[in-house]
């Protein structure tokens, strides 16, 4: 500590739980704006995956289905992960094997960029499935 004093610096401990403890003499100040910088660069590293959804209903048709299809695929090239809902309305709900068809026929028309990671399930008056990207985002 007389050191640090005479040098004008602050004593900062590195390591506490160490045998014995690691003491450095530097610039407190200088010290945390230096670790606040390395923590920033490592939280902009991070990739925070997102879920997209896309909606179909069992009646959709086939130009809407590309279309969404298309939006899905483009996700899934960003790294997001993509969950298909099928919304039943109505006496729509005593169809559901359409449904099933539509997302099964979804994943087949994805299967080459996604992975299914989730497969059909129904939940109330929605079927849904997760697909997620196959390879992770080109930075």
């Amino acid at each position: 500590m007389r050191k640090a004093e005479e040098a004008h610096l602050d004593l900062v401990e590195i390591a506490p739980n160490a045998k014995p403890p690691v003491c450095k003499i530097i610039d407190y100040g200088k010290f945390v704006y230096e670790q606040q910088k390395r923590e920033k660069i490592q939280k902009k590293k991070q990739h925070v995956t997102v879920l997209k959804e896309i909606r179909l209903h069992p009646n959709t048709d086939t130009h809407d289905f590309d279309f969404k299809a298309r939006h899905a695929e483009g996700f899934l090239q960003e790294g997001n992960k993509v969950k298909v809902s099928v919304i039943f309305k109505g006496r729509e709900l005593a169809y559901k094997e359409h449904g099933e068809e539509l997302i099964k026929k979804f994943i087949e028309r994805l299967e080459d960029c996604s992975k299914v990671e989730q497969h059909a399930r129904f939940e109330g008056r929605t079927m849904h499935a997760i697909l997620a990207p196959e390879k992770p985002k080109k930075t």
